[in-house]
C-alpha cells in the first residue's frame, strides 16, 4: 500500500498526506475555545481549471490572461469560492472533522488570488454553544501577510459517542 501511496504522490503536487494525517473527528466535548488548525495549499492552474469546470464559473478573468490582463487585476485571478472552499476541507477534515455539518458561512473577500499564489487557511474556535453542539469558527486565508478572505462558520458537531463515555 505504501508503494502505492508513494508512486501516486510523485504525480501530485505537494507532500504526501498519508491516510490517518488527512483527517481527525472530534465531537462536541473535545472542542475549546482557541483550538485552531491551518492548511497551506499552492493553486496550481489546473485547479482553478477544474473548479470553473465544477461550478460551470467559466468568467475569462479566472481563465483568460488575455482578458484578465485588462483588469484591475492585470492577470488572472482565482475563483473566490475556489479558496472559500479550502476553508470547507479544513472544517470538514480537521477541526471539528468527519460528522460535522456547515449551518451557515459569511466571507468577505479582501484580496484576489493568483495561479502559483501559497494560500495559508486557519480556522480557529471562537464560541461554543451546548444547545444544538454549535461551534462558531473565525476562518481566515492569508497569502504572504495579507488576509484575502475571512468570515466565520457555524456548525453544529456530532456528541461523543455513547461507547467513548464508557471508557473514559
Amino acid at each position: 500500500m505504501a508503494d502505492r501511496r508513494h508512486r501516486r504522490a510523485s504525480r501530485l503536487k505537494g507532500p504526501l498526506v498519508t491516510q490517518d494525517a488527512m483527517f481527525r473527528t472530534l465531537y462536541f466535548d473535545d472542542l475549546k475555545v482557541g483550538m485552531r488548525e491551518t492548511i497551506r495549499k499552492t493553486v496550481q492552474n489546473e485547479d482553478v481549471i477544474g473548479f470553473a469546470e465544477l461550478s460551470g464559473d467559466h468568467n475569462p478573468i479566472h481563465l483568460s490572461e488575455h482578458f484578465a490582463r485588462k483588469t484591475r487585476f492585470g492577470g488572472r485571478i482565482v475563483h473566490g469560492l475556489y479558496t472559500a472552499s479550502l476553508i470547507s476541507g479544513v472544517i470538514g477534515m480537521r477541526l471539528p472533522g468527519p460528522g460535522a455539518v456547515y449551518i451557515s458561512q459569511t466571507l468577505n473577500f479582501l484580496g484576489p488570488v493568483k495561479i502559483g499564489d501559497v494560500i495559508d487557511v486557519a480556522v480557529e474556535v471562537v464560541e461554543l454553544t451546548e444547545k444544538g453542539r454549535r461551534v462558531r469558527l473565525r476562518c481566515e486565508c492569508r497569502v504572504g501577510d495579507q488576509i484575502v478572505l475571512e468570515g466565520e462558520g457555524v456548525l453544529s458537531v456530532p456528541p461523543t459517542p455513547k461507547s467513548r463515555h464508557a471508557t473514559e
